[in-house]
């Protein structure tokens, strides 16, 4: 028979039978006479003649629409935005997601210095491929270039919308696949995979985690496909593009679809899709065959993904390092918690899937109308993987060997995708029969009760979960007597029907509850930014016309949120990445530079020296004309200040000295800067909360206290008198420098600290700066500087005055993969000068010119060219296989 010809049948896999049990008609077999024919269950055999959709296409669709229709829904009802005016900047989301997005549209807009390779607005310039790697590489995030950059937050929300959307399509795909059954039953649970507990708690906030959400399927798809030798070329293609989505949660999607595929091999009965089964070929040969195949899927995707997954890999090797995190398993009655409505935590498993699909999912053990081996292998995987999040050797291995820092349980959509598989596998083939039903019931009861202790549980949770058991109990109830009355009467018509808008109302409803309640305690319990606004459009304006790059930086100064050069333009300090590098991070906080997140957020240091340091000729400054809140667009005057500074590549002698453990902010300052401008006292007294010292009339008082939460002020009515907030609190936040005021005429400095907890100061936490020191500094940098600077997207080129000699230094941190040279030599690994880039001169080189490329781009795209060779074999072969093939 030609393939054209050929039946295929749709693999139920021995799963209709338990070996002897008798069944009845289902509620499969009685929605066909009262849905219309577009809404009908069946076999893989395409579209319905009397209808527009086949339900491998309806169910997906479904499950997209349904799934966006709610979660826009829930975000209504919380008043959140895009739907009302509180923000939905919770944490990161504001501070690093927002912030990035809006980067990367203006990047693919071409309205940005730095490329692919390399970011000049952060961090005085930092690796931005291994931050396209995590956060910006999925196929998702293109859809920024549609909107406009006043209406980023509107863009990220709908990539996540999209997310979230297309992994309830996917799930319902997979379900369908798995075994037929009502497709809006599947388009159902595909909706409850995409808008579970995690979804709702923690992807929805930190959109490059839903990549993983889709990919769980998917990667179940693939693992489907290398079981009954389909697919071998697509298959790895499926991979490689989960992989470079988001390569932290497809690594945790592929273990779970690993489980998924040992489950399979070992309760499906073997039968290729071609229906050609070798002859002589045992089952255990055929499982094996089977799992080759998923891992030669694996490993060649994962490969086609290398050239980004490696940047990313050695960009964490380097990046500034986090406290050691250990495991501490959540409380049982907590965990079961989880499992019901409205509960949020980021110390406990995100693991609601709604009532109705939870309960499916419980029946599953005792439906016998299901085959044991598929009740025994499913119900074991779900058990396992579940104690799996409670042992911290697992907890290891599902996060890839480290324990996070922040929400120890990322891994729990793959929990809900198998949960999700169990409620199909229990109601595909009709609804589970009284007996399981009431056990079903029992082990539902027993989790809520033993939960009601839990300090997860919510207001909003009981009385959700009774009304959402109470829908769902009725509606089976109908469907069984649909069943019993099958299609005789009307009522067996309409019975099944019913059931299902029950269910689906059950299900929708709760998610719904749960998804507002979820918003509603975030923002209560957690940080937040507010929304973008006039001061954000502000500030853009300002350094938009201050831009001066690469004569010299434009620093945008403070607004609200994080990351703020990615948001208003500008080359400053601020940076919030996973993968800031440990040498941006320790050199600008030896500098006096403060930062968050225990040394991933440098933060914009307001100080002359500083400023000279990295060229900063403007410099922003903001007042707010009205609070900042949760419901209203922040408001501020911006000014703009220019001020002379040394030019971004100037000339040093060598080093006179090199910094030792134990200096002080302001002596690092001055050894980066080669002058004395500040006047240090060494006879500063501390009495109680009280500093006093001397320091020349005139000079800017500095204080230095990168550990200390509190104010300081300066006493007396000629040096001002305010105080200025210090924020510190090892490790995660260390307080910047700041200035405090002038010196009075008498030169008497008395500082007045008043701390929110114990005082903890360095040494030397005064420092004066004589402004016409740093004058004079500025002046002499600025004559034996560069004569012309210019910048590509990834590059520095600087003329210099015939005769430097000593080393040409570029005012950026010394990250991996910059490469220098100077004059016409080769380009080398650059040199650091105190943690800023380096290049040696020998008085001959009038030019310097330095290059990045991100570490392990060559060895990832050798990988990665391996791999493509190897997909290319598979095509061949599979070319040949199919000619060979009667």
């Amino acid at each position: 028979m030609p393939p054209a010809a050929e039946t295929v049948r749709d693999e139920v896999d021995g799963e209709e039978g338990d070996g002897g049990a008798r069944r009845g008609p289902g509620l499969r077999s009685v929605l066909p006479s009262v849905l219309p024919s577009f809404l009908r269950s069946g076999r893989r055999s395409g579209p319905s003649p009397r209808g527009p959709l086949a339900p491998a296409a309806a169910a997906p669709l479904a499950a997209s629409l349904l799934t966006a229709a709610l979660l826009c829904l829930a975000t209504a009802l919380s008043r959140t935005y895009p739907f009302g005016p509180v923000t939905r900047n919770i944490v990161d989301l504001g501070q690093q997601y927002l912030p990035f997005h809006a980067y990367w549209r203006a990047l693919l807009l071409g309205e940005t210095h730095g490329d692919a390779f390399l970011n000049w607005n952060s961090g005085f310039g930092s690796n931005f491929l291994g931050d396209i790697g995590t956060y910006l590489s999925s196929p998702f995030d293109l859809l920024v270039v549609l909107f406009p950059a006043d209406r980023i937050e509107l863009a990220l929300y709908v990539v996540t919308a999209a997310k979230i959307s297309a992994a309830g399509a996917a799930a319902a795909l997979l379900l369908l696949r798995l075994r037929p059954g009502p497709w809006p039953v599947a388009a159902v649970l595909g909706t409850a995979y995409a808008l579970s507990g995690w979804t709702l708690n923690y992807g929805a906030t930190v959109p490059m985690w839903l990549d993983g959400l889709v990919a769980f399927p998917l990667l179940c798809l693939v693992g489907e496909w290398a079981r009954t030798a389909r697919r071998p070329v697509l298959g790895p293609l499926v991979v490689a593009l989960a992989w470079i989505a988001n390569f932290y949660t497809a690594y945790m999607a592929t273990l779970g679809a690993a489980v998924f595929l040992a489950v399979r091999l070992l309760t499906a009965e073997e039968s290729t899709t071609a229906g050609q089964q070798t002859a002589g070929q045992s089952v255990a040969r055929q499982r094996i065959a089977g799992a080759l195949r998923a891992a030669r899927s694996v490993l060649i995707g994962i490969g086609l993904a290398a050239p980004l997954v490696v940047v990313v890999f050695l960009g964490t090797k380097v990046a500034d390092p986090t406290p050691v995190t250990t495991f501490a398993p959540a409380a049982w009655t907590d965990l079961l918690a989880r499992f019901l409505p409205a509960t949020a935590s980021v110390a406990s498993p995100a693991l609601f899937i709604g009532t109705p699909a939870l309960a499916l999912a419980l029946t599953l053990p005792f439906n016998r109308a299901v085959a044991p081996r598929v009740r025994a292998g499913w119900t074991a995987a779900v058990v396992l993987v579940t104690l799996s999040l409670q042992w911290e050797p697992t907890h290891l291995l599902w996060h890839a060997g480290a324990s996070p820092n922040g929400i120890p349980y990322r891994q729990t959509f793959v929990l809900s995708g198998l949960l999700l598989i169990a409620a199909w596998l229990s109601v595909a083939q009709g609804v589970p029969r009284p007996a399981a039903l009431l056990a079903g019931g029992a082990l539902l009861g027993a989790l809520a009760l033993a939960a009601r202790g839990s300090v997860d549980i919510d207001d909003w949770t009981f009385p959700a979960f009774l009304a959402a058991a109470a829908l769902a109990l009725v509606a089976a109830l109908l469907a069984r007597e649909g069943v019993r009355r099958n299609a005789v009467s009307t009522a067996g018509r309409l019975l099944p029907a019913l059931a299902v808008i029950l269910f689906v109302v059950a299900q929708a409803g709760e998610t719904v509850v749960t998804g507002k309640r979820i918003e509603e305690q975030q923002r209560s319990e957690v940080s937040w930014s507010p929304r973008t606004g006039p001061w954000h459009a502000s500030a853009a304006r300002e350094a938009a016309r201050a831009d001066a790059w690469p004569r010299y930086r434009t620093d945008p100064g403070e607004v609200p949120g994080g990351n703020d050069v990615l948001l208003v333009g500008g080359q400053g300090a601020d940076y919030y990445s996973s993968l800031t590098a440990d040498v941006t991070s320790s050199t600008l906080a030896s500098l006096g530079f403060g930062y968050y997140a225990k040394g991933r957020h440098p933060v914009t240091l307001d100080n002359p020296v500083t400023d000279a340091l990295f060229s900063i000729g403007t410099r922003l400054r903001s007042e707010p004309t009205e609070p900042v809140r949760q419901d209203a667009r922040p408001r501020a005057e911006v000014t703009a200040t220019t001020t002379p500074v040394p030019p971004l590549v100037t000339v040093r002698p060598r080093e006179a000295r090199a910094p030792r453990p134990g200096d002080s902010a302001f002596v690092r300052q001055e050894l980066l800067l080669g002058a004395s401008v500040y006047e240090l006292p060494r006879d500063t007294r501390r009495t109680g909360r009280t500093l006093a010292t001397r320091c020349p009339a005139g000079s800017a008082v500095w204080f230095w206290a990168p550990e200390y939460k509190g104010s300081a002020t300066l006493a007396g009515a000629e040096a001002g008198g305010a105080a200025v907030d210090f924020e510190g609190k090892p490790p995660s936040v260390r307080a910047p420098m700041r200035a405090l005021g002038t010196v009075p005429a008498s030169g008497e400095v008395r500082i007045d600290l008043l701390p929110e907890a114990g005082i903890r100061l360095p040494s030397q936490p005064v420092g004066c700066l004589v402004r016409e020191r740093l004058d004079s500094a500025v002046r002499q940098l600025t004559a034996t500087g560069a004569t012309r600077v210019s910048a590509g997207g990834h590059g520095v080129t600087a003329e210099l005055p015939p005769g430097s000699t000593g080393v040409a230094v570029l005012a950026a941190p010394r990250i991996s993969g910059w490469r220098c040279a100077a004059g016409d030599a080769e380009a080398v690994p650059a040199r650091a000068y105190q943690g800023l880039v380096a290049v040696p001169l020998d008085g001959r080189a009038t030019k310097v010119g330095c290059t990045f490329r991100p570490p392990g781009l060559r060895l990832g795209g050798a990988v990665g060219a391996a791999a493509l060779l190897a997909l290319a074999a598979t095509v061949v072969l599979r070319r040949r296989s199919l000619r060979a093939r009667p």
